[in-house]
């Protein structure tokens, strides 16, 4: 006989896998200057920037891969495979990150780090290819706000990753427990997964076959630009959040992870607003805005040189980038229904495509910045405030290369209804 399907208890389950993706986030950002002085300093310190950077980027690559293929194979294997496939990588990388941290001067260290941030983006990847069709499934009738609630636990992962991270460095504890922080639950997620039952994608659910689903995509290329705008915006999210304990904590006078910390708390509280925002300005209309506002934030991010000005810049940032992700995620599931778990798999695969290239793009940038101011006479540490404010410039423009994109298709969508793109779909659904 089968199991009933306990949509509160699955809910929970997506929430605790945003959740601790959302904490390997700030655990790596934690652990980036360590990576930085303890290993890659060590071999080739003129480069170590740009290679932690590389480290970090390949995380963004095995998340982008397993959501190319992962979204592809998860109707078929199913969302409880890919929800153990997260915890295990999670678990695998920790380990091996632990294993690089007590053997830093070993041949190839830096190929054991770059294997483990791959698994733990592996894991990353499996939980977006998972737990986003799993919500448009069980709540196909409010995607968009589910969406944007689900994803406030990765600020909350963030929040709680980042400050634990503060307290053991604080503690003068060895900066390895941010890897047992990230290991329990992974654990967790394994055990609460393994006593679920799972329901079919909506792709399934619905009878659209594999080929329904590739013609879906293929004959609608109002797709393909909302998959080049996730590149833009998961850039403008993600990259600069990477990269902030490293770049700015030298110039506001205080840990750069503080202003993450503060940024996730606030994008955790503004995603359950997503709602309203939605239905104030519809969901195309909320992307405009927030690329506009992630532009001016990351400019004056750059500028920051006081911990007051530097939080009043990643407010701006963080408003701007609350909504990002998840917006983009439900306006796929909304106008794209039949593109099913390989479409929003698709997006996050941009997304994470455009971190694999901006991280190390950044890091290079800082890297050739510091260099010269160097060479001019400065002193190190306003050489570093130089290239830090350097490589924050460099993805300000970003989020603004796609106003015009969503600029006209809001105008559009108002000159035919003013619909919200969930609407829209629907009714274009409709009229087929």
């Amino acid at each position: 006989m089968n199991q009933a399907i306990d949509r509160q208890k699955l809910y929970y389950i997506g929430n605790l896998s945003i959740f601790m993706i959302g904490l390997g986030f700030a655990v790596r950002a934690n652990i980036a200057p360590n990576l930085q002085a303890e290993i890659y300093e060590y071999i080739d310190a003129a480069n170590a920037a740009a290679m932690v950077g590389e480290a970090l980027g390949s995380t963004f690559i095995g998340f982008a891969l397993t959501l190319l293929f992962g979204s592809a194979l998860v109707d078929y294997v199913g969302m409880k495979k890919m929800m153990l496939l997260s915890a295990i990588g999670y678990i695998l990388g920790s380990c091996g990150l632990l294993y690089a941290a007590a053997n830093p001067t070993v041949a190839g260290v830096d190929n054991v780090v770059l294997t483990s941030l791959l698994l733990t983006g592996l894991g990353w990847g499996a939980v977006e290819a998972s737990s986003n069709p799993m919500v448009a499934s069980l709540y196909p009738e409010e995607k968009t706000k589910r969406l944007n609630i689900l994803h406030a636990w990765w600020p909350a992962g963030i929040v709680v990753g980042g400050l634990l991270g503060v307290g053991v460095e604080s503690l003068g504890w060895a900066w390895e427990i941010n890897m047992f922080i990230l290991i329990v639950p992974a654990v967790i997620l394994a055990i609460m997964v393994l006593g679920a039952v799972f329901p079919v994608t909506e792709r399934v659910a619905e009878g659209v076959t594999y080929g329904e689903m590739m013609a879906e995509l293929r004959k609608r290329p109002l797709f393909w630009v909302f998959w080049v705008s996730m590149f833009f915006t998961a850039a403008a999210e993600l990259a600069p959040g990477t990269w902030v304990n490293i770049s700015l904590s030298n110039i506001v006078g205080m840990q750069g992870i503080l202003l993450l910390v503060y940024v996730s708390g606030l994008m955790f509280v503004m995603r359950h607003f997503a709602g309203q925002m939605v239905e104030r300005f519809s969901s195309v209309g909320l992307m405009f805005i927030s690329c506009t506002l992630a532009g001016i934030g990351l400019y004056l991010l750059s500028l920051a040189d006081s911990p007051l000005l530097a939080f009043a810049a990643a407010t701006i940032w963080g408003i701007g980038v609350c909504y990002l992700w998840p917006t983009l995620l439900g306006i796929t599931s909304g106008r794209f229904p039949r593109g099913g778990a390989l479409a929003l798999g698709l997006m996050g695969f941009g997304g994470g495509l455009a971190i694999y290239y901006v991280l190390p793009e950044m890091g290079g940038i800082y890297d050739a910045a510091k260099a010269a101011a160097l060479a001019s006479g400065v002193s190190a540490e306003e050489a570093v405030n130089i290239a830090s404010v350097q490589s924050f410039q460099s993805v300000a423009i970003v989020p603004l290369l796609m106003l015009p994109v969503y600029g006209a298709i809001w105008l559009y969508d108002r000159k035919n209804g003013g619909l919200n793109a969930e609407t829209a779909a629907i009714v274009e659904e409709n009229s087929l």
